[in-house]
């Protein structure tokens, strides 16, 4: 028997186990500021669902967006760090895979986007045929400059009116054999907040006035 675990935190905080590439139990924590507390008792809640133990996990697999620098960061850690405390192999997909994959499975168009809500007025997305195999992207894009293709995925609506799945099913991360993107994050942004590269200037500030006293 062969169980393999999936998280995802690309967007809101998944989990999934399949078992012989059935998805065994999946689930969702929809909130896309607390992954870092979620995603352990999410893990251990489709763990119980399944009917099995963390340690019979055969592989895990992260879920590498594109999303959030944060969000990311979480997944991919805690996905490495079960495998190391496991002894098993991890490996990363493209999240937006794991839509497409689903969509393929059900009946997809023979070309679609996949789409997901990158903030700052932007989307991520990816282009698949009607296998699911992608063919361009991931890309972070201004929604109106989206090639005009059936949508699917969970920032859709941004873009115009879904046709396919809307929500990232982690389910699919660990059924499907899709591509290995390694364990880098798609960023594909440079993070908010970051370390200052330059020095701040003085000039120009406030003298203090000193009076001499005798």
């Amino acid at each position: 028997m062969s169980t393999t675990l999936a998280v995802d935190t690309s967007t809101v905080v998944a989990a999934a186990l399949a078992v012989d590439g059935r998805i065994a139990a999946s689930a969702t924590v929809d909130d896309t500021r607390a992954h870092a507390e979620e995603l352990m008792p999410l893990v251990q809640r489709v763990a119980a669902e399944a009917g099995v133990a963390l340690a019979d996990v055969d592989r895990v697999v992260a879920g590498v967006g594109p999303g959030p620098f944060t969000g990311l960061r979480v997944g991919v850690v805690t996905a490495t760090t079960l495998a190391e405390v496991l002894g098993v192999p991890v490996t990363g997909a493209c999240s937006l895979d794991a839509v497409a994959a689903e969509w393929a499975a059900t009946g997809a168009p023979e070309e679609f986007l996949v789409v997901s809500d990158a903030r700052r007025k932007e989307v991520y997305w990816a282009r698949y045929d009607g296998t699911g195999r992608r063919v361009a992207g991931p890309e972070v894009s201004a929604p109106d400059t989206l090639p005009a293709l059936p949508l699917a995925g969970p920032g859709a609506h941004l873009a115009g009116e879904a046709s396919g799945p809307v929500a990232l099913d982690a389910g699919w991360l660990a059924a499907a054999d899709l591509p290995d993107a390694g364990l880098e994050p798609l960023y594909l942004r440079r993070p908010d907040a970051e370390v200052p590269t330059r020095t701040k200037s003085t000039l120009g500030a406030p003298r203090l006035a000193l009076r001499r006293t005798r």
